[in-house]
Order: structure tokens, then sequence, then C-alpha cells
């Protein structure tokens, strides 16, 4: 007899290795999810209520704006910073919230099968999660990322980006029964998680395009994210 767990892997693969849009691939996953973990699919919808009642995301750097500079280590142990990646042309930095996560897993799989694509508009991409660089390195291997996965430990950009939320006790609790415990995979306690988000720098340091959502099963789509590095 097949268990919600093993439901939900054959869902996330089939999403994964789907054609079509990032946005049209994470819809069904979580129409899937809905389905078969209808509980934490609802809890889901609470999180997202609350946080878009508080404004979250709202703060974060906007068009125009100078992207502040990071030095973040990567999957590998090196110190990438902002500037080494402007040096090289415009820059899409996404935060992800885990390897853990489906919805990150098929959003950067998708990005990594299309790097061809980003390249050859003279683009760069690097992830960024709150995980410690054995889970950095596993969420690059499981995507097959030529991109770097950068860990900002203890949210630490995250936070100065007005990006980091906490998860509320309702997830902590069914997230820890489920086997996602954040403090295995973060170093810490908090329970905090970044807000989904992509920004498209210029060489010039200013960001050309974002996407910010509190709803994480929402992220900025391949052909946006490609026309905004074009430009």
């Amino acid at each position: 007899m097949s268990t919600p767990a093993a439901e939900l892997q054959t869902a996330f693969e089939r999403c994964r290795d789907m054609d079509g849009p990032i946005n049209t691939r994470l819809a069904a996953y979580a129409t899937a999810l809905k389905a078969i973990n209808p509980d934490f699919a609802e809890a889901v919808e609470r999180l997202i209520v609350r946080l878009r009642a508080n404004d979250g995301g709202d703060g974060a750097p906007d068009v125009g704006d100078v992207m502040p500079d990071f030095a973040l280590p990567d999957d590998g142990g090196r110190i990438v910073r902002l500037d080494e990646l402007l040096n090289k042309g415009p820059t899409a930095i996404m935060f992800h919230r885990g390897h853990w996560c489906p919805y990150c897993r098929i959003n950067l799989a998708a990005i990594a099968r299309h790097s061809a694509d980003i390249r050859g508009v003279g683009g760069n991409v690097v992830a960024v999660t709150p995980e410690r660089q054995e889970f950095a390195a596993a969420f690059r291997s499981d995507a097959a990322s030529p991109f770097p996965v950068l860990s900002d430990l203890d949210n630490g950009y995250a936070l100065s980006l007005n990006l980091a939320i906490w998860v509320g006790h309702e997830l902590e609790k069914m997230m820890a029964e489920r086997g996602r415990a954040l403090p295995e995979y973060q170093g810490n306690d908090g329970w905090m998680l970044p807000i989904p988000a992509t920004f498209v720098v210029g060489q010039d340091g200013r960001i050309k395009a974002r996407f910010v959502d509190p709803d994480y099963r929402t992220r900025m789509d391949l052909d946006q994210l490609i026309a905004a590095l074009k430009r």
C-alpha cells in the first residue's frame, strides 16, 4: 500500500520533470499536496495569510535600488562576493528555503536545465539558502545545477533584506513530525526561512527586476528571468 510520503515523492518527480513554465510545475505539485496531505496544505494557507497580513516581503529592495553586497560561502566552502559575480555579467540572486523544499528543488532543477539559455544572454545565477554547507551541496547536486548555492547562515543576509520570516508554531510542529527539522539543517533553533525571492542585478549593482511573494509556491518564471538578464 502506498504511503503519503511515497505519493508525494512520485508527485514531486512528475512535476520536476514535466514540460512547461516553472509556475505550472509548482502549481501541479501544490494541487497534489492538497490532495495527499490536506492538513499540511491548509496550514500553509494560514501561514501565507499571516505573511500577507503583515506585508511580508514588502520591505525588500526594489527595482532601481542598489543591491546590498554580500560575502557568503558556496557549497564548496569558497567565499563568493556580489561584486565578483557582477564583474562577469548581470546576476540573478535567488533565495530558496532549503534542500528539503520540493518547490525549491523543482525551481532550481528548471533553472539548471536551462543554464545554457541563461549563459547565452551573458547572465549568472546564484542560489541562496540558510542551510549549512553539506545541505547546500546536496541541494545543488540534486538539481544538477552548474550554478553555485550559497549558505546564508542564520539568515543574516535575508534578514538585512527584510525577507526572513518565522514559520510559526503550527508549521514548526508539522515540519518536525515530517522529518524537516530546520535546526538540524541550519544549525540554529530559530525556525526561520527566507521568503523565496529573485533579484536580477545589473553590472552597475542596481536591481533591474525582482520577484518577491510570501506564497513560496510561486517563483519568477524562466522567461521573465532570461528577459531581465538580457535587458
